[in-house]
């Protein structure tokens, strides 16, 4: 049976690489194509953040 880490790890390598194919198939402007790519971890940044800020309030409330 498949650990709680390896099967994040298989999920996150599954997601990159369709995220990958179709970064790499998008026939758009290169700096719209650069804006893309980084957007999920942009997103990802923010989400991450907001998450630990909310805990922190909510801990010291």
């Amino acid at each position: 049976m498949l650990k709680r880490k390896n099967l994040t790890f298989i999920m996150l390598f599954y997601f990159g690489m369709a995220y990958f194919c179709t970064m790499s198939s998008l026939s758009i402007n290169p700096f719209l194509k650069s804006q893309a790519a980084m957007l999920p971890i942009q997103l990802s940044a923010v989400i991450y953040f907001t998450y630990l800020r909310w805990n922190r309030h909510k801990e010291f409330s």
